[in-house]
Protein backbone atom coordinates (compact mmCIF):
# COMPACT_ATOMS: atom_id res chain seq x y z
CA UNK A 1 0.00 0.00 0.00
CA UNK A 2 2.75 2.39 0.97
CA UNK A 3 4.55 1.64 -2.31
CA UNK A 4 1.39 2.48 -4.20
CA UNK A 5 0.96 5.81 -2.38
CA UNK A 6 4.64 6.68 -2.95
CA UNK A 7 4.39 5.81 -6.64
CA UNK A 8 1.31 7.96 -6.99
CA UNK A 9 3.03 10.85 -5.21
CA UNK A 10 6.10 10.61 -7.46
CA UNK A 11 3.87 10.48 -10.54
CA UNK A 12 2.03 13.58 -9.37
CA UNK A 13 5.26 15.47 -8.78
CA UNK A 14 6.61 14.50 -12.19
CA UNK A 15 3.38 15.59 -13.81
CA UNK A 16 3.54 18.92 -12.00
CA UNK A 17 7.16 19.64 -12.91
CA UNK A 18 6.53 20.67 -16.54
CA UNK A 19 3.69 22.93 -15.42
CA UNK A 20 5.95 24.62 -12.87
CA UNK A 21 8.64 25.07 -15.48
CA UNK A 22 6.13 26.85 -17.71
CA UNK A 23 5.13 29.43 -15.10
CA UNK A 24 6.13 32.81 -16.55
CA UNK A 25 9.03 34.78 -15.19
CA UNK A 26 7.53 38.17 -14.39
CA UNK A 27 9.47 41.31 -15.23
CA UNK A 28 8.32 44.76 -14.23
CA UNK A 29 9.38 47.60 -16.54
CA UNK A 30 9.18 50.91 -14.72
CA UNK A 31 10.24 53.77 -16.99
CA UNK A 32 9.12 57.25 -18.01
CA UNK A 33 6.46 56.92 -20.73
CA UNK A 34 4.84 60.37 -20.62
CA UNK A 35 6.08 63.94 -20.82
CA UNK A 36 9.35 65.17 -22.39
CA UNK A 37 11.29 62.07 -21.25
CA UNK A 38 8.84 59.59 -22.76
CA UNK A 39 10.98 58.81 -25.82
CA UNK A 40 13.73 57.52 -23.54
CA UNK A 41 11.43 55.13 -21.69
CA UNK A 42 9.91 53.98 -24.96
CA UNK A 43 13.36 53.04 -26.27
CA UNK A 44 14.13 51.00 -23.15
CA UNK A 45 10.77 49.24 -23.37
CA UNK A 46 11.22 48.52 -27.08
CA UNK A 47 14.76 47.22 -26.54
CA UNK A 48 13.46 44.79 -23.93
CA UNK A 49 10.64 43.68 -26.21
CA UNK A 50 13.09 43.06 -29.05
CA UNK A 51 15.27 40.86 -26.85
CA UNK A 52 12.20 38.81 -25.92
CA UNK A 53 11.00 38.63 -29.52
CA UNK A 54 14.35 37.21 -30.61
CA UNK A 55 14.00 34.55 -27.87
CA UNK A 56 10.45 33.46 -28.65
CA UNK A 57 9.14 35.58 -25.75
CA UNK A 58 11.11 33.51 -23.28
CA UNK A 59 13.83 34.23 -20.73
CA UNK A 60 16.03 31.34 -19.69
CA UNK A 61 13.61 28.98 -21.39
CA UNK A 62 10.60 30.20 -19.38
CA UNK A 63 7.74 32.22 -20.82
CA UNK A 64 8.23 35.89 -19.99
CA UNK A 65 5.52 38.25 -18.81
CA UNK A 66 6.22 42.00 -18.91
CA UNK A 67 4.34 44.38 -16.64
CA UNK A 68 5.03 47.86 -18.05
CA UNK A 69 4.24 50.95 -15.95
CA UNK A 70 4.85 54.67 -16.36
CA UNK A 71 6.65 56.42 -13.49
CA UNK A 72 5.47 59.79 -14.93
CA UNK A 73 8.84 61.22 -13.84
CA UNK A 74 7.33 61.67 -10.37
CA UNK A 75 9.20 60.07 -7.43
CA UNK A 76 6.07 59.51 -5.34
CA UNK A 77 4.26 57.87 -8.25
CA UNK A 78 7.32 55.74 -9.01
CA UNK A 79 7.63 54.53 -5.41
CA UNK A 80 3.96 53.58 -5.27
CA UNK A 81 4.07 51.71 -8.57
CA UNK A 82 7.29 49.94 -7.65
CA UNK A 83 5.64 48.64 -4.48
CA UNK A 84 2.66 47.48 -6.52
CA UNK A 85 4.95 45.60 -8.90
CA UNK A 86 6.50 43.79 -5.94
CA UNK A 87 3.48 43.23 -3.71
CA UNK A 88 0.60 42.80 -6.18
CA UNK A 89 2.16 41.79 -9.49
CA UNK A 90 4.78 39.60 -7.75
CA UNK A 91 7.49 40.39 -10.30
CA UNK A 92 10.86 38.65 -10.08
CA UNK A 93 12.78 41.54 -11.64
CA UNK A 94 12.24 45.26 -12.14
CA UNK A 95 13.95 46.93 -15.10
CA UNK A 96 14.13 50.69 -14.64
CA UNK A 97 14.25 53.60 -14.33
CA UNK A 98 15.47 56.28 -16.76
CA UNK A 99 16.09 59.16 -14.35
CA UNK A 100 18.23 59.13 -11.21
CA UNK A 101 15.70 60.94 -9.03
CA UNK A 102 13.30 58.08 -9.78
CA UNK A 103 16.01 55.54 -8.96
CA UNK A 104 16.30 57.15 -5.53
CA UNK A 105 12.56 56.66 -5.01
CA UNK A 106 12.37 53.00 -6.05
CA UNK A 107 15.75 51.68 -4.91
CA UNK A 108 14.78 50.48 -1.44
CA UNK A 109 11.21 49.35 -2.26
CA UNK A 110 12.59 47.01 -4.93
CA UNK A 111 15.98 45.88 -3.56
CA UNK A 112 14.55 45.29 -0.09
CA UNK A 113 11.19 44.05 -1.32
CA UNK A 114 12.31 40.72 -2.73
CA UNK A 115 13.04 41.50 -6.38
CA UNK A 116 16.18 42.21 -8.40
CA UNK A 117 16.47 45.78 -9.71
CA UNK A 118 18.25 46.23 -13.04
CA UNK A 119 18.76 49.81 -14.15
CA UNK A 120 18.91 50.21 -17.94
CA UNK A 121 19.95 53.85 -17.65
CA UNK A 122 20.06 55.61 -14.27
CA UNK A 123 23.47 54.91 -12.74
CA UNK A 124 23.59 57.25 -9.78
CA UNK A 125 26.92 57.45 -7.96
CA UNK A 126 24.90 57.20 -4.72
CA UNK A 127 24.46 53.42 -5.17
CA UNK A 128 27.87 52.68 -6.67
CA UNK A 129 29.80 53.04 -3.40
CA UNK A 130 28.97 52.45 0.25
CA UNK A 131 25.21 52.15 -0.48
CA UNK A 132 25.60 49.44 -3.14
CA UNK A 133 23.21 46.49 -2.99
CA UNK A 134 23.60 42.84 -4.02
CA UNK A 135 20.11 43.13 -5.55
CA UNK A 136 21.04 46.02 -7.87
CA UNK A 137 22.66 45.76 -11.30
CA UNK A 138 23.27 48.45 -13.93
CA UNK A 139 23.48 47.83 -17.69
CA UNK A 140 24.46 51.41 -18.52
CA UNK A 141 27.33 53.04 -16.55
CA UNK A 142 27.95 55.08 -13.42
CA UNK A 143 26.54 58.54 -14.20
CA UNK A 144 29.76 60.55 -13.95
CA UNK A 145 31.66 58.36 -16.43
CA UNK A 146 30.05 59.52 -19.68
CA UNK A 147 30.64 63.13 -18.67
CA UNK A 148 34.22 62.41 -17.62
CA UNK A 149 34.84 61.19 -21.18
CA UNK A 150 33.88 64.63 -22.47
CA UNK A 151 35.99 66.37 -19.83
CA UNK A 152 38.93 64.25 -20.98
CA UNK A 153 38.25 65.13 -24.63
CA UNK A 154 38.07 68.86 -23.77
CA UNK A 155 41.33 68.58 -21.86
CA UNK A 156 43.09 66.74 -24.69
CA UNK A 157 41.93 69.34 -27.22
CA UNK A 158 43.46 72.11 -25.13
CA UNK A 159 40.30 74.06 -24.32
CA UNK A 160 40.90 76.50 -21.45
CA UNK A 161 37.46 77.97 -20.60
CA UNK A 162 34.24 75.95 -20.37
CA UNK A 163 30.57 76.81 -19.85
CA UNK A 164 28.60 73.95 -18.22
CA UNK A 165 24.85 73.41 -18.34
CA UNK A 166 22.68 70.58 -16.94
CA UNK A 167 19.24 69.90 -15.39
CA UNK A 168 18.91 70.50 -11.67
CA UNK A 169 18.68 66.92 -10.34
CA UNK A 170 21.08 64.19 -9.25
CA UNK A 171 22.15 63.12 -12.74
CA UNK A 172 22.78 66.75 -13.65
CA UNK A 173 25.02 67.15 -10.63
CA UNK A 174 26.81 63.91 -11.52
CA UNK A 175 27.29 65.30 -15.05
CA UNK A 176 28.99 68.44 -13.79
CA UNK A 177 31.18 66.43 -11.40
CA UNK A 178 32.13 63.98 -14.12
CA UNK A 179 33.21 66.65 -16.59
CA UNK A 180 35.18 68.56 -13.96
CA UNK A 181 36.97 65.41 -12.82
CA UNK A 182 38.92 65.40 -16.11
CA UNK A 183 38.86 69.02 -17.29
CA UNK A 184 41.52 71.17 -15.63
CA UNK A 185 40.70 74.52 -17.24
CA UNK A 186 38.51 77.35 -15.97
CA UNK A 187 34.80 76.75 -15.41
CA UNK A 188 33.08 79.99 -16.40
CA UNK A 189 29.62 78.93 -15.20
CA UNK A 190 27.63 75.95 -13.95
CA UNK A 191 24.14 76.64 -15.23
CA UNK A 192 21.47 74.39 -13.66
CA UNK A 193 18.05 74.47 -15.34
CA UNK A 194 14.66 72.93 -14.45
CA UNK A 195 14.15 69.36 -15.67
CA UNK A 196 11.15 70.56 -17.72
CA UNK A 197 12.78 73.57 -19.40
CA UNK A 198 12.30 74.03 -23.14
CA UNK A 199 13.28 77.72 -23.64
CA UNK A 200 17.06 78.23 -23.57
CA UNK A 201 17.27 81.74 -25.00
CA UNK A 202 18.44 83.30 -21.72
CA UNK A 203 21.03 80.55 -21.24
CA UNK A 204 22.35 80.98 -24.78
CA UNK A 205 22.63 84.72 -24.21
CA UNK A 206 24.78 84.05 -21.13
CA UNK A 207 26.95 81.70 -23.18
CA UNK A 208 27.40 84.35 -25.88
CA UNK A 209 28.45 86.90 -23.25
CA UNK A 210 30.86 84.46 -21.55
CA UNK A 211 32.65 83.55 -24.83
CA UNK A 212 33.82 80.07 -23.69
CA UNK A 213 36.24 77.87 -25.62
CA UNK A 214 33.79 74.98 -25.27
CA UNK A 215 30.27 74.22 -24.08
CA UNK A 216 29.56 71.07 -22.11
CA UNK A 217 25.95 70.11 -21.55
CA UNK A 218 23.80 67.19 -20.44
CA UNK A 219 20.23 67.63 -21.70
CA UNK A 220 18.31 64.37 -22.21
CA UNK A 221 15.14 63.89 -24.24
CA UNK A 222 12.98 66.91 -25.02
CA UNK A 223 15.41 69.25 -23.28
CA UNK A 224 18.12 68.24 -25.74
CA UNK A 225 15.88 68.73 -28.76
CA UNK A 226 14.96 72.25 -27.67
CA UNK A 227 18.53 73.21 -26.80
CA UNK A 228 20.10 71.92 -30.03
CA UNK A 229 17.55 73.64 -32.26
CA UNK A 230 17.93 76.92 -30.40
CA UNK A 231 21.73 76.61 -30.29
CA UNK A 232 21.78 76.09 -34.06
CA UNK A 233 19.44 79.04 -34.66
CA UNK A 234 21.53 81.31 -32.43
CA UNK A 235 24.59 81.01 -34.66
CA UNK A 236 26.77 79.99 -31.72
CA UNK A 237 27.40 76.61 -33.36
CA UNK A 238 29.68 78.36 -35.86
CA UNK A 239 32.00 79.64 -33.13
CA UNK A 240 31.84 77.44 -30.01
CA UNK A 241 32.52 73.67 -29.86
CA UNK A 242 29.61 71.72 -28.35
CA UNK A 243 30.30 68.60 -26.28
CA UNK A 244 27.26 66.89 -24.82
CA UNK A 245 25.96 63.78 -23.17
CA UNK A 246 22.52 62.42 -24.15
CA UNK A 247 21.70 65.72 -25.86
CA UNK A 248 22.51 64.43 -29.34
CA UNK A 249 21.67 60.74 -29.68
CA UNK A 250 19.25 58.41 -31.39
CA UNK A 251 16.42 59.45 -29.06
CA UNK A 252 16.74 63.12 -30.02
CA UNK A 253 18.25 63.09 -33.52
CA UNK A 254 14.96 62.32 -35.33
CA UNK A 255 13.68 65.69 -34.05
CA UNK A 256 16.96 67.63 -34.16
CA UNK A 257 17.87 66.47 -37.69
CA UNK A 258 20.53 68.52 -39.47
CA UNK A 259 20.80 71.00 -36.57
CA UNK A 260 22.72 68.31 -34.68
CA UNK A 261 25.07 67.13 -37.42
CA UNK A 262 28.71 67.31 -36.39
CA UNK A 263 27.97 67.72 -32.67
CA UNK A 264 29.88 65.42 -30.34
CA UNK A 265 28.78 63.14 -27.54
CA UNK A 266 30.12 60.23 -25.52
CA UNK A 267 28.86 56.69 -25.10
CA UNK A 268 29.82 53.06 -24.57
CA UNK A 269 28.38 52.11 -27.96
CA UNK A 270 27.08 53.40 -31.28
CA UNK A 271 24.88 51.80 -33.96
CA UNK A 272 27.83 51.52 -36.38
CA UNK A 273 29.89 49.25 -34.09
CA UNK A 274 31.15 46.29 -36.11
CA UNK A 275 30.34 43.09 -34.25
CA UNK A 276 27.83 40.29 -34.76
CA UNK A 277 25.78 41.00 -31.63
CA UNK A 278 25.36 44.64 -32.63
CA UNK A 279 24.33 43.78 -36.17
CA UNK A 280 21.63 41.47 -34.80
CA UNK A 281 20.42 44.16 -32.41
CA UNK A 282 20.45 47.13 -34.80
CA UNK A 283 19.02 45.12 -37.67
CA UNK A 284 16.29 43.69 -35.48
CA UNK A 285 15.40 47.09 -34.05
CA UNK A 286 15.25 48.74 -37.48
CA UNK A 287 12.99 45.94 -38.73
CA UNK A 288 10.69 46.04 -35.71
CA UNK A 289 10.42 49.78 -35.11
CA UNK A 290 11.63 51.47 -38.33
CA UNK A 291 14.03 53.62 -36.33
CA UNK A 292 17.71 53.63 -35.39
CA UNK A 293 18.12 52.41 -31.80
CA UNK A 294 19.83 54.56 -29.20
CA UNK A 295 21.80 53.69 -26.09
CA UNK A 296 18.58 53.51 -24.05
CA UNK A 297 17.26 50.76 -26.32
CA UNK A 298 20.60 48.94 -26.28
CA UNK A 299 20.78 49.05 -22.48
CA UNK A 300 17.20 47.80 -22.15
CA UNK A 301 18.01 45.02 -24.61
CA UNK A 302 21.02 44.07 -22.50
CA UNK A 303 18.95 44.13 -19.30
CA UNK A 304 16.70 41.47 -20.83
CA UNK A 305 19.74 39.56 -22.12
CA UNK A 306 21.21 39.67 -18.62
CA UNK A 307 18.09 38.09 -17.12
CA UNK A 308 18.04 35.44 -19.85
CA UNK A 309 21.71 34.57 -19.24
CA UNK A 310 21.18 34.25 -15.49
CA UNK A 311 18.09 32.07 -15.78
CA UNK A 312 19.89 29.78 -18.21
CA UNK A 313 22.49 29.22 -15.49
CA UNK A 314 19.89 28.57 -12.76
CA UNK A 315 17.75 26.28 -14.90
CA UNK A 316 15.05 28.95 -15.01
CA UNK A 317 14.73 29.16 -11.22
CA UNK A 318 14.53 32.43 -9.28
CA UNK A 319 14.06 30.72 -5.91
CA UNK A 320 17.66 30.87 -4.66
CA UNK A 321 18.58 34.57 -4.71
CA UNK A 322 22.24 33.92 -3.91
CA UNK A 323 22.60 31.67 -6.96
CA UNK A 324 20.53 34.08 -9.05
CA UNK A 325 22.72 37.05 -8.08
CA UNK A 326 25.87 35.07 -8.87
CA UNK A 327 24.46 34.15 -12.27
CA UNK A 328 23.57 37.78 -12.98
CA UNK A 329 27.03 38.92 -11.93
CA UNK A 330 28.57 36.49 -14.43
CA UNK A 331 26.96 38.53 -17.27
CA UNK A 332 27.29 35.63 -19.71
CA UNK A 333 25.80 37.27 -22.81
CA UNK A 334 27.01 39.04 -25.97
CA UNK A 335 26.41 42.77 -25.65
CA UNK A 336 26.09 44.93 -28.77
CA UNK A 337 28.74 47.20 -27.20
CA UNK A 338 31.31 44.39 -27.13
CA UNK A 339 33.21 43.84 -23.88
CA UNK A 340 30.96 43.93 -20.81
CA UNK A 341 31.50 42.69 -17.26
CA UNK A 342 30.38 43.73 -13.80
CA UNK A 343 32.49 45.36 -11.13
CA UNK A 344 31.94 44.34 -7.49
CA UNK A 345 29.26 47.03 -7.12
CA UNK A 346 27.06 45.72 -9.95
CA UNK A 347 28.06 48.54 -12.31
CA UNK A 348 29.81 47.68 -15.62
CA UNK A 349 33.47 47.72 -16.57
CA UNK A 350 33.56 48.65 -20.27
CA UNK A 351 35.01 50.84 -23.02
CA UNK A 352 33.97 54.46 -23.64
CA UNK A 353 33.98 56.39 -26.92
CA UNK A 354 33.71 59.86 -28.42
CA UNK A 355 30.80 59.79 -30.89
CA UNK A 356 29.49 62.22 -33.49
CA UNK A 357 26.03 62.88 -34.96
CA UNK A 358 25.79 61.79 -38.60
CA UNK A 359 23.25 60.97 -41.31
CA UNK A 360 22.91 57.42 -42.63
CA UNK A 361 22.75 56.59 -46.34
CA UNK A 362 18.95 56.13 -46.25
CA UNK A 363 18.48 59.50 -44.53
CA UNK A 364 18.05 58.40 -40.91
CA UNK A 365 20.26 59.89 -38.21
CA UNK A 366 22.64 58.13 -35.84
CA UNK A 367 25.77 58.59 -33.76
CA UNK A 368 28.99 57.07 -35.01
CA UNK A 369 32.24 56.14 -33.29
CA UNK A 370 35.02 58.74 -33.60
CA UNK A 371 37.59 57.29 -31.22
CA UNK A 372 37.99 55.20 -28.08
CA UNK A 373 38.72 57.38 -25.06
CA UNK A 374 38.87 54.85 -22.19
CA UNK A 375 39.30 51.05 -22.16
CA UNK A 376 37.99 48.58 -19.54
CA UNK A 377 37.03 51.42 -17.25
CA UNK A 378 35.23 50.83 -13.95
CA UNK A 379 33.85 53.65 -11.84
CA UNK A 380 35.81 55.16 -8.96
CA UNK A 381 33.08 54.47 -6.38
CA UNK A 382 33.35 50.67 -6.52
CA UNK A 383 36.25 50.75 -4.04
CA UNK A 384 33.80 51.90 -1.34
CA UNK A 385 31.26 49.12 -2.02
CA UNK A 386 31.45 46.38 0.65
CA UNK A 387 30.36 43.67 -1.82
CA UNK A 388 33.04 41.27 -2.98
Amino acid sequence: MRHGVMAALIAALLAAAPALAQEPVKVGVLVTLSGPGAVLGQQVRDGIKLALQLRGNKLGGRPAELVVVDDELKPDVAASRAKRLIESDKVDFVIGPIFSNILGAIFRPVTEGGAILISPNAGSSVYAGAKCSPNFFVTSYENTQIHAVLGEVAQRKGYKRAFLMAPNYQAGKDAMAGFKSRFKGTILAEDYVPLTQIDFQADLARIADAKPDVIFTFMPGGLGVALVKQFHQSGLAEHIPFLSAFTVDESTLPAEKDAALGLYGAMTWAPDMDNAANKTFVGGYLAAYHAVPGSYAMQGYDAAQLIDSALRQTGGSTADHAKLRAALHAADFASPRGKFRFNTNGYPIQDFYLVKAAKRAEGLYETEIVEKVFSDWGDEFAKDCPLK
